[in-house]
């Protein structure tokens, strides 16, 4: 079956579903016997969050043990302890973990690891990593890239907002393991620059996020296309609805490992709802991103994004903003900023509440509060990661009071309330808050990049191909001055001065 004709009938519901009368499973894999209402959490087998195993009692290879110590890695996290010896063993492997617990190492060692025998074909990769986000899957890139690197092994990305034709020529030369967007991918299937048969390791990372953002008629589609017989792997934050849907068609008696209730973590991170009125909202939010330390300001609308950002470089708060309507290349640009410390505050959608990992985030702000529990959890997960301690603030009026208190409670959150106006002691107790500099801050030009050399001085050393590109320059020149001079020569008695021009200055060139 084509890409178009699975796609095409996942999308379309069939009429026993609407009716009623039966459960629709369009894998033809043997579904896993669950009940409807998800996995319940005695179902689930929790982490270890002591005496944890080296990643040499986990089973992993000399290259890959020298490429983590090299990066810095040397103690796996509960979520890699947990899952890494069922999928070395090659089971297939569910895991229920909050972003920032290590699960992009518990799949991806899994399969670079899988993955150290054999060579890929041109268009056919053999390894597949699922991700609902370009961000995402630029941030999983940077992390396997070098392990894959030191092991021999091709790794390569398929996202949207990049050049198709470069990923396309990257996949005839041949991927071992490629990180890809599930829109995207189905370009390339459907193009023929890519041939899924022989994917025999896939993970999909954030299929809750996938079935929020509608991903899921495409995930089921290219499932569809891979190895039936291949080994699966799925983590999500949450293991209900659309996503237990998904493990029941794709995932064969599967090892469930959880490694917290899907609830925030209160050991650390701190919790504060800060009620403010409508007046003083956006003072406010103001002194709050002027404070020392890296922050994340959440809103809902891209359009509030560009506004809030706006106003808050006109008060001297240099701030960026990361939304979809951007383009990949301010996308890319502005997380570098912020994560090498340039910029020290993002103000973003949700967009980049879930697998955008930067160090020391001390502080989450919701300016607007999250649409549901699920959004509150992966934006509080910004901060807080690995361990690592920080405070979450969402901004109240106070017509919202009783609509964030029931998504908090949703959210197995408990927070501090506190009444606060611009200036208050307690805004700069709890966040770091205080006074802007008021100087409006103004973009620095960024330095040009160097161009590469052109033509066939491109192998050449470096001085050599620039003097090559030189002496093209100044031929295409004289060639211009010997056709002005015969034009000249045509229109009128300045044929000898042009003529004589035009060969003089080739001829000093080429002497």
């Amino acid at each position: 079956m084509s890409y178009a004709q699975t796609s095409a009938s996942h999308a379309r519901k069939p009429r026993h579903r609407a009716s009623g009368k039966g459960r629709y499973t369009p894998a033809a894999r043997r579904p896993v016997e669950q009940s409807r209402g998800g996995w319940a959490e005695e179902q689930l087998t929790p982490a270890p969050t002591t005496n944890l195993p080296s990643f040499a009692e986990l089973g992993l290879s000399a290259p890959l043990m020298r490429a983590l110590t090299e990066a810095g890695i040397t103690e796996p996290f509960p979520i890699q302890a947990a899952t890494l010896p069922d999928a070395l063993a090659g089971r297939d492997v569910l895991g229920r973990a909050q972003t920032g617990s290590g699960k992009t190492l518990a799949f991806g060692l899994a399969l670079l690891a899988r993955l150290a025998d054999g060579t890929p074909k041109p268009k056919h990769p053999r390894g597949l990593i699922l991700v609902p986000t370009r961000e995402l899957a630029m941030q999983v890139s940077d992390v396997l890239m070098p392990l894959a690197k030191a092991m021999g092994l091709w790794c390569r990305t398929a996202v949207g907002g990049m050049s198709f034709p470069r990923q396309a020529e990257a996949l005839k030369r041949g991927v071992d393991l490629l990180i890809a967007t599930p829109g995207r991918l189905s370009d390339h299937v459907r193009q023929g620059t890519c041939d899924l048969s022989e994917v025999a390791f896939t993970a999909i990372d954030e299929a809750d996020q996938m079935a929020d953002m509608g991903f899921l008629p495409q995930v089921r589609a290219i499932m569809d296309l891979v190895d039936p017989n291949g080994q699966r792997m799925l983590f999500s934050a949450t293991l209900d609805g659309d996503v237990d849907q998904l493990i029941r068609a794709y995932l064969h008696d599967p090892v469930a490992h959880s490694v917290s209730p899907a609830t925030a973590s209160i050991d650390t991170m701190e919790h504060h709802v800060l009620l403010v009125s409508n007046a003083d909202k956006q003072a406010v939010v103001t002194e709050m991103a002027a404070r020392e330390g890296r922050t994340i300001l959440f809103v809902r609308t891209k359009h509030h994004v560009d506004r809030l950002t706006e106003k808050l470089r006109a008060a001297g708060v240099n701030a960026g903003a990361l939304h979809g309507g951007k383009t990949q290349g301010a996308r890319t640009r502005v997380l570098a900023d912020f994560k090498e410390g340039r910029i020290p505050v993002l103000v973003a959608t949700d967009v980049a509440a879930r697998g955008i990992h930067v160090d020391n985030v001390s502080l989450v702000v919701h300016v607007d509060p999250p649409a549901d529990p699920k959004d509150y959890l992966h934006r509080a997960g910004r901060t807080a990661r690995a361990g690592e301690s920080g405070t979450v603030v969402t901004v109240v009026t106070y017509d919202q009071r009783r609509t964030v208190r029931r998504l908090t409670d949703q959210a197995g959150v408990r927070p501090e309330n506190t009444k606060v106006h611009p200036g208050h002691v307690e805004l700069a107790r709890i966040t770091g808050a205080r006074e802007p500099s008021g100087i409006p801050v103004v973009d620095q030009p960024r330095p040009a990049a160097a161009r590469r050399p052109s033509g066939p001085g491109r192998g050449f050393r470096r001085e050599g191909g620039r003097d090559h590109a030189r002496g093209r320059e100044r031929n295409r020149d004289n060639s211009r001055d010997r056709d002005r001079g015969r034009e000249w020569g045509r229109t009128g008695s300045d044929h000898g001065r042009g003529e004589v021009r035009g060969v003089r200055r080739g001829r000093a060139y080429q002497g």
